[in-house]
Parts: C-alpha cells; sequence; structure tokens
C-alpha cells in the first residue's frame, strides 16, 4: 500500500490488490493470524477490530498505523484474482465511502508487485486468462521486505520507475501520436513495449538495492 499512497500522491492512476486466498494479518500467536476476506472487508472495518481485541499489541508491533494508512488510501484490500480485466469499474469508493468517484476502462499497462510469489501468481492468473484483449501488459516485482522503512525506499523506487516508463510512453506519443494506444496496437504503444526493458536497465542500475523482474504478458 505504501507504493500505491506514493503513486495515487504524484496523481499516477492505480489499484491494488493483493494475491492470496484471505488477508492475514500478525494475531497475538503465529497460530493465531487475524483473517479477513478479501473485497467484502474494509479496512476501517479491520482497524476497529484490531482495536477492539488488543490495541496495545496491534498498535506496538504497526499493525493500527498501518491499516489507518491503509483506510485512506482506499475502502479495503481487492484480490487480484477476482478483477474481472476488461470490464469498467464502477464500485471504486472513496476513503470516505460516499460512493463511486471515477470509472475505470479495465485494463491497465503495468503492473508491479513487491514479491516474487505474488509475481508468481499474477503472472500465472494472466496466462490461465488466454490473453482474450489481445493486449500487452508488463508485469514488474520490485522485491521488497515486509517493513516500514523498506517500504519508504521500494516505494519511491516504484515511484521513480513509473515517472520513468510514463515519460517512454509520453515521447512516443509525441512521435506517433495517440491513435491506437488505449485498444493496445499503433505505433506509439509498440515504440514503447519495445523500450521497457531498455527503461528497466536504466532503473535497475540506479537501484541495484532493489531486484527486480520483468515479463510481458497479455489481458
Amino acid at each position: 500500500m505504501e507504493a500505491h499512497l506514493q503513486l495515487a500522491t504524484h496523481s499516477f492512476p492505480v489499484l491494488s490488490f493483493g494475491t492470496g486466498s484471505l488477508v492475514r494479518l500478525p494475531g497475538p500467536s503465529v497460530e493465531k493470524p487475524n483473517i479477513y476476506s478479501f473485497n467484502t472487508t474494509s479496512y476501517n472495518a479491520m482497524y476497529e477490530d484490531l482495536m477492539t481485541k488488543d490495541p496495545r499489541l496491534y498498535k506496538a508491533n504497526g499493525l493500527l498505523p498501518m491499516l489507518d494508512r491503509n483506510r485512506n488510501v482506499k475502502w479495503g484490500p481487492e484480490r487480484w484474482q477476482d478483477w474481472k480485466v476488461g470490464v469498467p469499474r464502477l464500485d471504486v469508493r472513496d476513503t470516505q465511502n460516499r460512493g463511486a468517484v471515477g470509472t475505470e476502462a479495465g485494463v491497465v499497462d503495468v503492473v508491479v508487485t513487491c514479491e516474487e510469489r505474488c509475481w508468481d501468481s499474477v503472472v500465472d492468473d494472466l496466462l490461465s486468462r488466454g490473453g482474450k484483449l489481445n493486449r500487452a501488459v508488463h508485469v514488474f516485482n520490485v522485491d521488497i521486505k515486509d517493513n516500514h522503512e523498506e517500504a519508504l525506499v521500494g516505494g519511491r523506487g516504484i515511484l521513480e520507475l513509473a515517472g520513468m516508463l510514463n515519460q517512454a510512453a509520453k515521447e512516443e506519443r509525441e512521435k506517433h501520436g495517440t491513435g491506437g494506444w488505449d485498444s493496445g496496437t499503433g505505433a506509439a504503444r509498440s515504440g514503447f513495449d519495445e523500450r521497457v526493458p531498455a527503461v528497466l536497465a536504466e532503473w535497475q542500475e540506479r537501484h541495484p538495492n532493489l531486484p527486480a523482474l520483468w515479463t510481458l504478458a497479455w489481458f
């Protein structure tokens, strides 16, 4: 969510997802995690639930501050595998849950994960969907350790990568025009797709401590 926050703060259109079957947060012991459902449980509900259980514990281990941040970023956690690609989203809610605040076309040009197992899940899921839209999507993994300090560093790195990719896309549009971009075709989109490996290589030189993976997949 730190990367989501930094991207949104800099006006990038961004969605965020988990890839597991359930949301699992640390509990009083390893054997007793706090478990919540994707798509139907808000971050605010999680926050209030932990406040009733053991606020001292969950403040000390950072869960309550994390959930407080998350509930000011989006309504609740969504699951990647449940995302209906190509279907406009009409249920995107603001942080006060006042209703729809926009629609999205249901496709993206870039996906970034923060853990290799999540990258594997996303790539496997895209393969299983069969690429019915025949639209390319660049799937990156930027490996980030699961703590506040590393999340800040990783979030800034992902923000910089997004900016570099955005600049490459802008240059290709200026060179070739915007025709065919939204459908994933056209000279500008092809030029952008071809430049992505070089952009990633340049970014990786700047961030050698953020191991990255990349593949081209299809919606």
